[in-house]
């Protein structure tokens, strides 16, 4: 899989307008932390980048589950 250069605009599938850059807060075990992601402003869905899936969000994942 290609790695996504940042100044690429992403299309919402369903909706088919540019994603927006947001700060988005995330849950977890009742914890949450908040990253900059886009997000189609029409129907709220969220692009979660790769390097964010195994990076942050999985040592925070790893850290909770491990206490």
């Amino acid at each position: 899989m290609e790695a996504v250069k940042p100044e690429e605009n992403w299309l919402c599938g369903k909706c088919n307008v540019t994603l927006e850059t947001k700060k988005t807060v995330f849950s977890y075990l009742g914890r949450s932390f908040t990253h900059d992601v886009d997000v189609c402003p029409k129907c709220g869905a969220v692009l979660i980048p790769r390097e964010l899936a195994e990076g942050r969000m999985a040592e925070v994942e790893e850290q909770l589950e491990d206490k």
